[in-house]
């Protein structure tokens, strides 16, 4: 099942065009706007000044909901220190993204890349994807793949 899912994953990635490369350490982060769970957008410009953690993740994802309760026990940590995440559901719609929202009473920006641009815009070609933005906007840490809770600390350890 799980694989079913990630490669339709994979083709709707692929009906998009060929992926762009994924950003490295140091690399400017690809700028991005999107619909936020319960109205508005988030937008990555209007950010720029904070670490940011940005979590690309779908519901079916088994790695995604693995990780789900250390990313918002993470955000419960530092979110006093300036981070903010934003977690950013892939091509799926608002139903599902609020239901995940709701699931791990995740406390922050949550948005829907619909159509898999901006998960497209960062070679996204499978899930979860981990993007950590130091306060200038530069990529300082690039993951493709599940994380554990360690790593994802280090990672934001990093950005404050």
């Amino acid at each position: 099942m799980i694989f079913r899912l990630s490669l339709a994953l994979a083709l709707a990635i692929a009906a998009c065009g060929p992926a762009s490369a994924a950003p490295h350490a140091g690399d400017p982060a690809p700028p991005f706007s999107i619909a936020k769970l319960g109205g508005g957008s988030i937008d990555l410009h209007h950010l720029l000044g904070k670490p940011v953690y940005v979590n690309f993740f779908a519901s079916w994802c088994g790695p995604c909901n693995d990780e789900a309760p250390d990313v918002a026990r993470l955000y419960k940590t530092y979110r006093a220190r300036g981070l903010t995440i934003v977690g950013i559901d892939e091509l799926e719609d608002t139903t599902k993204a609020s239901g995940f929202q709701r699931k791990y009473a995740w406390p922050f920006l949550v948005g829907v890349d619909g159509d898999g641009s901006v998960g497209h815009s960062y070679g996204a070609i499978g899930l979860p994807v981990h993007v950590f933005i130091d306060k200038h906007g530069n990529v300082s840490t690039y993951r493709l793949g599940e994380m554990d809770r360690a790593a994802i600390d280090d990672a934001i350890k990093k950005i404050l």
